[in-house]
């Protein structure tokens, strides 16, 4: 069952048996027509916990990266993976999703007991799972994951802008902005576009 309202973040850590190592798992990129879909799983050191720590659309840029540092530097365990623009396109953006986040989880290099998961699907873990909607609000191991999916994704869109300038990557990060839609109607779609959206489609079929 999903949490009722909002509660500070740290009062979910206590909700969470204190010696399992709890895993909060979320991803960054399910909304763009181009790029991969990150993920992210933390363990964090509840003797060590950060402040400010929540869903990462609510930071700013500055922000962001200013508890991302942290989060590599104090979490217990962290790691970051993705989901291929092919595989979105073969599995839908959903299981590439899921995909990205057992990807994540089963790169700890200290094994979760439990993971939390921002949204209402659990992937397959070997562990228990469980979905929290807006979990990356609420839970901080969730929002810490938040965090390092959407900077990690971030960097990654800023070195593929490198390669593929001429769709302004730097600036919109793969999302179906005006300027991104008319740059693909403009210069058509790349490797880096996901073919099953709809955009996309829509441009190739022309």
């Amino acid at each position: 069952m999903p949490p009722g309202p909002p509660t500070p973040c740290w009062a979910y850590w206590m909700q969470a048996a204190p010696e399992r190592l709890l895993c909060g798992v979320d991803e960054a990129g399910r909304g763009p027509i181009a790029g991969p879909v990150f993920a992210a799983a933390v363990l964090l050191d509840p003797r060590r916990p950060i402040l400010g720590l929540t869903d990462s659309k609510l930071l700013t840029q500055r922000r962001r990266a200013e508890l991302a540092q942290r989060i590599r530097g104090d979490a217990l365990s962290w790691a970051v993976a993705c989901a291929s623009v092919e595989e979105i396109d073969r599995f839908n953006i959903l299981q590439a999703s899921l995909l990205a986040m057992r990807r994540a989880v089963e790169a700890l290099d200290r094994p979760a007991q439990e993971a939390w998961i921002d949204g209402t699907h659990c992937p397959d873990l070997p562990c228990p799972a469980r979905a929290i909607i807006g979990g990356d609000r609420t839970v901080p191991q969730i929002s810490a994951a938040s965090i390092l999916a959407k900077t990690a994704r971030d960097a990654e869109m800023l070195r593929l802008h490198a390669q593929f300038p001429q769709y302004g990557l730097d600036r919109h990060k793969g999302y179906p902005t005006p300027e991104h839609l008319a740059r693909l109607a403009e210069h058509g779609a790349c490797v880096l576009h996901r073919r099953s959206f709809a955009p996309v489609r829509r441009v190739l079929a022309r």
